[in-house]
């Protein structure tokens, strides 16, 4: 029940044993619990390291549980700590990634130091990805930033996912948050992952893109425009700059079954998004697109936002933003930052 947490069904079974009889030793949780003695350790340690057991004053050896309400309110810390951090992460990636976009948007295809191949237009676009997705051997990893999926484009792509799964390709997946409340979307997520690939999903992206066999990626020159013109890049080096933005955006994703938390500033995924769009001056068009919502879904959030921060404009929002501490200092514009601060680190208490 707390897996969300990040307390395992086992750790929480020893947690609950350990409420449920203070003071007990390893051999008698165990049996208490008809566990073995050595799963039993193993709860223990990940107890300790999530601060939820502490050295017993009374009993010299013997570790004690916190109760239930401070333990649960240490576990959603950590959650809302972990989840300002991948937020965090995910900005630095989509401004690494829109500066490598920028590069690449310079280069011709006679650049083949980079291994680039310009596709113009939309059939060729498809073609190209057509030809590779059929050869693929491995793996294709892919970020999808569209919001909901239409029925038309889902029942098209079954045919091809269903032959890669078949044959034993991993297929990794990383949708907007916005997918979660389209329920055909949400279905065809499950269909995936029922074959075996996986699913995540992530406030914001920082570009369409599709990596596959961790030697060919295809993405396009202008984030805006998917369709006038994309780039097919084979070079080493930018590959293994590519796939290492995949992983870290992948590791600050959700799977799409996980509950959302909010983070300590008590702001979702896409609301932390869309405070730093409002920091950068984006448009409601802007905002919509990056989110994978609607306007009118965009314009809310941004008002909603605005009147918890009391801003009358959005150059204030950002501002105020900044001086409550919802945007990190080196993720703002210039303009707005306040003087750098520390960050306290809390160390994790362990029994003897």
């Amino acid at each position: 029940m707390l897996d969300t947490l990040g307390l395992d069904a086992a750790s929480e079974r020893v947690y609950r044993g350990m409420l449920a009889m203070p003071g007990a030793g390893v051999g008698a949780l165990a049996e208490y619990l008809e566990m073995s003695d050595a799963d039993v350790r193993r709860g223990l340690d990940v107890l300790s390291e999530l601060s939820l057991v502490r050295p017993s004053a009374e009993l010299a050896g013997r570790a004690r549980a916190v109760s239930p309400d401070i333990g649960l309110d240490i576990l959603m810390s950590r959650q809302q700590a972990r989840l300002a951090a991948q937020q965090q992460r995910l900005e630095e990636s989509r401004v690494a990634a829109a500066q490598l976009i920028a590069e690449f948007a310079e280069q011709r295809s006679a650049s083949s130091g980079f291994g680039g191949e310009q596709l113009i237009g939309l059939d060729a676009i498809r073609d190209r990805l057509a030809g590779l997705t059929r050869d693929v051997r491995e793996e294709v990893m892919s970020f999808s930033p569209d919001g909901a999926q239409t029925e038309a484009n889902i029942e098209a792509a079954r045919p091809l996912d269903r032959e890669l799964l078949g044959r034993g390709v991993r297929m990794r997946t990383i949708y907007l948050d916005s997918v979660r409340n389209s329920p055909h979307s949400v279905a065809y997520a499950q269909w995936l992952t029922d074959r075996g690939g996986q699913v995540r999903t992530a406030a914001a992206l920082p570009t369409r893109m599709i990596i596959i066999d961790r030697a060919t990626a295809v993405m396009p020159v202008n984030s805006e425009d998917t369709a006038a013109r994309a780039v097919v890049l084979s070079g080493q080096g930018v590959l293994t700059a590519l796939c290492a933005l995949f992983e870290n955006v992948w590791a600050s994703a959700a799977p799409l079954g996980e509950v959302s938390v909010r983070d300590d500033q008590g702001l979702t995924g896409q609301e932390a998004a869309a405070v730093q769009l409002l920091a950068e001056g984006r448009t409601d068009e802007t905002i919509a697109k990056r989110l994978g919502v609607s306007q009118r879904t965009a314009r809310r959030i941004a008002t909603g936002l605005m009147e918890r921060l009391g801003a009358r404009s959005r150059f204030e929002a950002g501002a105020l933003a900044v001086r409550a501490g919802w945007l990190p200092c080196h993720c703002t514009p210039e303009h707005l930052r306040p003087p750098l601060t520390g960050t306290p680190v809390s160390d994790s208490h362990r029994p003897d």
